[in-house]
C-alpha cells in the first residue's frame, strides 16, 4: 500500500531532494573545475600565494555553513548565519578577483565557474528557507512562528551515509585540490626568492 502525502510533504521531499543531491553536488563540482582553472593559467607563477589564499577563505566561507546544515537543525540561527557567511564570501570572492584580473587572465570558462560558485550559496540558502519555511518568516519577522536561535541537532538526523559521502566529497573534490594549490604556490615563491 503507498502510503498518501500532503502537496506540501512532496514539495518538502523535493526541495531536500533538489538541495541534497543537485545544489551540493554540481557546488562542489564547479568547485572543482575552478582549481583546474586556476591551473591552467598558471596560478602559482602569476597571482600565486595571496590568490590561493582567498579561495581557501571561500571554501571555509561556504564549508562552515554547509557542514553545520548537515548536523543542525535549520532554524532562524542557521538561516542568520548562512546570510552572513554568503555575504563574506561574496566579499572575499570581489577581492580575490580585483586582485587575480591585474595578474592573470580569467578566461571565459573560469569566468562562467564563477557564476555557479557565486549563485550556489544563495540556491542553497534558498533551499534551505523554503525547507524552514516558518523559521526563514520569523527571522525577518512575519508568521506566527518564534525565531529560533538555539542552533541544537538534527531530529532526525540525517542519513550517516549521506554525511559521509558529502564531508567525503568536500574533502577529495575540493580541500585536497586547493590545499596542493596553495603548496604549488607557496614552492614557486620559494623557487623565486632564491
Amino acid at each position: 500500500m503507498i502510503a498518501e502525502h500532503s502537496p506540501s510533504d512532496l514539495v518538502l521531499w523535493g526541495t531536500n531532494i533538489l538541495l541534497g543531491f543537485i545544489v551540493i553536488p554540481v557546488w562542489m563540482a564547479m568547485g572543482l573545475v575552478d582549481y583546474f582553472c586556476h591551473r591552467a593559467t598558471d596560478i602559482a607563477h602569476t597571482a600565486g600565494t595571496r590568490e590561493s589564499v582567498m579561495h581557501l577563505a571561500q571554501l571555509a566561507l561556504v564549508g562552515v555553513p554547509l557542514t553545520m546544515a548537515l548536523f543542525l537543525e535549520i532554524d532562524a540561527g542557521l538561516l542568520l548565519l548562512m546570510i552572513v557567511f554568503i555575504v563574506l564570501h561574496h566579499a572575499v570572492a570581489f577581492a580575490d578577483l580585483s586582485y587575480a584580473s591585474t595578474k592573470r587572465a580569467i578566461p571565459p570558462v573560469e569566468q562562467m565557474v564563477h557564476s555557479f560558485l557565486e549563485i550556489m550559496p544563495i540556491a542553497a540558502f534558498l533551499l534551505a528557507g523554503a525547507i524552514a519555511f516558518a523559521q526563514l518568516e520569523a527571522l525577518f519577522g512575519f508568521g506566527d512562528a518564534r525565531a529560533d536561535f538555539a542552533l541544537r541537532l538534527r531530529q532526525p538526523p540525517l542519513p550517516v551515509w549521506y554525511i559521509a559521502a558529502v564531508l567525503a566529497a568536500a574533502f577529495t573534490l575540493n580541500l585536497v585540490p586547493y590545499l596542493e594549490e596553495l603548496l604549488r604556490c607557496l614552492r614557486a615563491d620559494r623557487r623565486t626568492r632564491h
